[in-house]
């Protein structure tokens, strides 16, 4: 990399503030968890979490589907599933046919769906609605996330909370401390241009400014992690993003690293033109991932202590658009999964005839969901988190 394209990259990323973020955040290795296991293991009854963000707003209303109701088929004729695609779950509702690992694990008690979850005053951008569910701050913005603040309010071993991925969410950094940082690395041949760059960028330049300075140490920091951490890859060529992911989870759980809280993601579910064909997929890859991890974790004495939650920023609009998709919308189910859940529907089931304008209207306060993951599970207060007045919704 020329030396020049080095400099504008550096001075950018410290003009953007990335230099205070990078050297804040702890890029941590494998072998760092493997100390930290040994060093100070999880204890045996530790609920360890694991939270899943679907990016992109996924359509709620073909993922949870109220096949018995005309109102469903009457909006969205061409994209909605008939009653006989769908796996049903009651009389009224059922999931998606991509989802029958997550339907093994409804027949088990072990999912708990909770309905109609949301915010006051729904906002349907993207980038606005992602960062209200990230900091649970639907009112006004705010630069803490949710787990960020509860990191805050809990001590400072950096290992409390994990994110799988360089790249920290908004949900995991405070105003003092940020989850760690877990790399997985990169495709073949985009790995080795990768560490091209990083090396080049992590390289040292006795005329670099302390936050240039900063930002080298940081990409050097995860050259090392990506490196380090291919040892503990699935093996084998897996196509699936967050099956990697949530692989690597499984094992540091299964090595009693210290870690309360990790976060995984999935992307693409911004489905505006063509969506079952997209949606399916996504489902298929979330269930396939989902089930596989928690069927590991049931068997391991530390993993049967793990919840897993997932969510993504807005449901869906009721009526379908005329391209076979749907526009963003606001309420949309939410799934927790786990040996420790108790299975079942939470929260009621949004109307499909009593709109919003077009829209869902929320019947759960998604900060009701947070106050129950972290009081049972993480085993906090959650009020830094949420603030005063939550309450749970029962399915832990």
């Amino acid at each position: 990399m020329p030396e020049i394209n080095r400099r504008r990259f550096l001075i950018a990323s410290a003009g953007a503030g990335a230099a205070g973020l990078l050297s804040t955040a702890v890029a941590v290795s494998w072998p760092d968890l493997m100390r930290a296991a040994q060093d100070r293991p999880l204890p045996a009854n530790a609920g360890v979490l694991v939270i899943v963000t679907l990016y992109g707003g996924n359509d709620g209303i073909n993922t949870l589907i109220p096949y018995a109701d005309k109102a469903y088929h009457d909006a969205r004729s061409e994209l909605a599933y008939a009653p006989g695609e769908v796996i049903h779950l009651d009389e009224q509702l059922g999931l998606n046919p991509a989802m029958k690992g997550l339907a093994g694990l409804w027949n088990q008690r072990q999912l708990a769906i909770v309905r109609g979850v949301g915010y006051p005053h729904p906002d349907h951008s993207h980038f606005r609605s992602m960062d209200i569910w990230q900091t649970a701050s639907p009112a006004e913005p705010v630069s803490t996330g949710w787990i960020g603040r509860w990191l805050d309010a809990t001590g400072d071993d950096p290992l409390r909370a994990v994110n799988i991925g360089p790249v920290l969410p908004p949900l995991a950094v405070g105003e003092k401390y940020t989850a760690a940082a877990l790399s997985p690395g990169g495709a073949p041949g985009k790995a080795d241009r990768f560490g091209t760059i990083m090396t080049a960028l992590g390289s040292d330049d006795p005329a670099d400014t302390p936050a240039m300075a900063a930002v080298c140490k940081a990409y050097r920091a995860a050259r090392t992690t990506d490196t380090t951490f291919a040892s503990v890859k699935p093996s084998g060529e897996d196509r699936n993003s967050l099956a990697t992911q949530l692989s690597m989870v499984a094992n540091a759980v299964k090595a009693r690293v210290p870690t309360r809280v990790y976060t995984v993601q999935l992307g693409g579910f911004d489905t505006h033109a063509n969506e079952r064909a997209t949606q399916q997929r996504l489902l298929q890859t979330l269930d396939d991932a989902v089930t596989r991890f928690l069927r590991e974790m049931s068997g391991d004495p530390y993993g049967k202590n793990v919840v897993l939650f997932a969510y993504s920023e807005f449901g869906r609009r009721v009526r379908a658009n005329a391209s076979q998709g749907t526009d963003h919308g606001t309420a949309g189910p939410v799934f927790v999964a786990g040996v420790p859940v108790k299975g079942g529907f939470y929260g009621e089931e949004p109307s499909l005839t009593d709109l919003d304008n077009g829209d869902l209207k929320f019947t759960t306060d998604f900060r009701d969901v947070y106050y129950g993951l972290l009081t049972r599970t993480v085993g906090t207060d959650p009020t830094p988190s949420v603030g005063a007045g939550r309450t749970g919704v029962g399915f832990l």
